[in-house]
């Protein structure tokens, strides 16, 4: 979820580029050192020195600054017209539907489908998923799934659109209003991303995202409570655009962030994403991220049967048993068990039927393996 590649961003990386040195100039370097080294008295030496590459310094962007101030500031407008129950009742209702719609558009659609491909959607399907996405104002699903596969690529490396290694604000909201690093900007051009180029649905919202924004971001949700049952416009500008467009933001960027540092690694301990039942109850089953980093096309994103802490995969299924949601792809559990023994902290699901499958009470246990029992006999003494 990284900014579109700007000319400023496209400058950074050719700033990098000639820091880095051309061929030419390492080939003429060495030769002066070589001069340096037979003793030659030549003054050349200092002016062949090679250059230090100068430290990437992230830029502000305020104009992306300026638009993050504001809508935050409206959504602590938009707090206190809720708090103090100035919106009217079915305000409260339109927000609350709106925060849940369209975050299934994040999840169902930019996350699992055109990022991930873990699963087929047929166009009326493609095409909702679309229509709620966009009400999200997250950018266009072409921008989102662009940045989302170079963060799961190289993800806690400087060609991640959001490194949680910058720190828990970077990686929160940070990276929205400073430029990327250059690493990024070069990275973006080897992702694969043909697949979304042929979707007419994808292409033809980013190419028309700036109306289809007015539109479906500020002018459906704040039109529809001021016609239909009388909200003041005030109201409905700061509860149901500033508010509910930040609320969705801010739990997208938990996934970002609190996703990426606070939690459990039951199947890659190695790695920085973790386990947040939080951030799955806000996210609708997007915190079960230490699993969706190992098995990013799983259509679930986690291991979890239950559509209790993951809504996005029950409705994916109900669209499944419609015939709109096909091709959904899983990972055996032999493969989650045996990537979780080897590789995971130890915290796998401590209470479900995998849990102590080779945890015994000590010795005269019959789930000892022979060769253990055999072991502790040659050595007993």
């Amino acid at each position: 979820m990284a900014p579109n590649v700007s000319d400023s961003d496209r400058a950074a990386g050719t700033v990098w580029q000639r820091a880095k040195g051309r061929p030419q100039d390492t080939i003429n370097d060495q030769n002066n050192n070589d001069a340096c080294q037979s003793g030659s008295s030549s003054n050349h030496c200092d002016q062949g020195a090679s250059v230090p590459p100068t430290p990437f310094r992230a830029r502000i962007r305020w104009p992306d600054l300026f638009a993050q101030l504001f809508v935050h500031g409206g959504f602590l407008i938009g707090l206190y017209y809720l708090v103090t129950f100035q919106a009217k009742f079915y305000t409260y209702l339109w927000t609350l539907g709106l925060v849940w719609a369209t975050g299934i558009g994040i999840t169902a659609g930019a996350h699992r489908l055109w990022s991930h491909k873990s699963y087929k959607a047929r166009w009326p399907l493609r095409l909702l998923l679309m229509f709620l996405f966009t009400i999200c104002g997250q950018r266009d699903a072409y921008t989102w799934a662009h940045d989302h596969r170079v963060h799961h690529k190289y993800s806690e490396t400087d060609a991640d659109p959001h490194n949680a290694k910058r720190g828990f604000f970077f990686a929160h909201v940070g990276w929205v209003f400073l430029t990327p690093h250059p690493e990024v900007v070069a990275k973006r051009k080897a992702i694969d991303m043909s697949d979304l180029e042929a979707d007419p649905i994808v292409m033809l919202q980013r190419r028309y995202y700036l109306p289809l924004f007015a539109l479906l971001v500020i002018g459906l949700p704040v039109l529809v409570p001021w016609y239909w049952w009388g909200e003041q416009l005030a109201v409905a500008f700061w509860v149901c655009f500033t508010f509910r467009f930040t609320t969705t933001l801010n739990i997208a960027f938990f996934v970002n962030s609190v996703a990426h540092m606070f939690g459990n690694k039951p199947y890659d301990r190695s790695i920085s994403p973790v386990e947040n039942l939080a951030v799955a109850i806000a996210a609708m089953g997007e915190g079960w991220h230490n699993y969706h980093h190992v098995f990013p096309w799983d259509y679930k994103t986690s291991e979890l049967g239950s559509y209790l802490f993951n809504v996005t995969t029950g409705f994916i299924d109900c669209f499944a048993r419609l015939g709109w949601a096909y091709d959904r792809k899983s990972v055996p559990p032999e493969v989650v068990a045996r990537r979780a023994a080897k590789c995971g902290d130890g915290t796998r699901f401590l209470s479900d039927e995998y849990a102590h499958q080779d945890a015994v009470w000590g010795y005269g246990d019959q789930d000892i393996p022979k060769e253990d029992v055999d072991a502790i006999v040659r050595t007993q003494c």
